[in-house]
């Protein structure tokens, strides 16, 4: 690994750090996870935005495969890996742990710094970044909307659709599609690990999110019927 793309992990953790405590000073009433989610989201536009402008060939996104990672691609996953580090550690702080987003963050972590340390296969990598964080946004907004008062709101079941079917799209039409190009093609066995690990724990989230929208819809129609009673 280059040493800009480590100086730029260390700077990445230590920047995310400080815009995770300028948030906490500016929004003292707000808490830990309104501020931490306010980094996150532009964090996911971030990566989005680095991950696109790394892309060698519109025309064949994922091309080359299996070859050596250009700048661009290097410094998109460098830029994520810092924040993942950082947000890794500050879900330990938060009120509730939640061990499934620890084990993404951990296996994030793996795969892109395998990615990182063998300086190969960037076309994947970042093709998993964006698909990974493009529902991002729509995530973290369903939590700060419900935090400034629009619980329950069709706000709020508006921003719960919008990141259901990203996100399912995302993850679960691209995401199986990358994970089979990456395993079939010539990548060091880490990566494919690791490929087929947040592929799994993208399936996992994909039931508890159809859980969700299942029952946000049940008991919306519960109120409409009560409501008409």
């Amino acid at each position: 690994m280059d040493d800009s793309i480590l100086n730029l992990i260390v700077f990445g953790v230590i920047s995310w750090t400080t815009l995770f405590l300028l948030a906490r000073k500016l929004f003292p009433n707000r808490s830990f996870d309104f501020c931490n989610r306010l980094v996150s989201t532009i964090h996911a536009i971030l990566a989005v935005i680095l991950s696109s402008i790394s892309v060698q060939d519109w025309n064949c996104p994922l091309c080359p495969l299996a070859s050596r990672s250009s700048h661009k691609q290097m410094r998109a996953l460098g830029v994520t890996v810092g924040y993942l580090i950082y947000d890794f550690v500050c879900c330990l702080f938060d009120k509730q742990v939640k061990i499934d987003n620890l084990i993404h963050h951990l296996v994030s972590v793996i795969g892109l710094g395998a990615g990182l340390a063998y300086e190969w296969c960037g076309s994947e990598m970042v093709a998993a970044l964006c698909v990974t964080e493009i529902s991002s946004p729509f995530l973290h907004m369903r939590e700060i909307l419900k935090e400034l008062g629009y619980k329950d709101t069709d706000f709020n079941l508006a921003a719960d659709v919008l990141f259901a079917v990203i996100f399912s799209c995302a993850r679960m039409i691209g995401g199986p599609y990358l994970t089979y190009v990456t395993l079939f093609a010539d990548n060091p066995i880490l990566i494919k690990a690791m490929a087929l690990g947040l592929q799994l724990v993208s399936a996992f989230w994909f039931y508890k999110i159809a859980r969700m929208i299942m029952y946000k819809f049940s008991k919306r129609n519960k109120a409409k019927i009560v409501h008409s009673n």
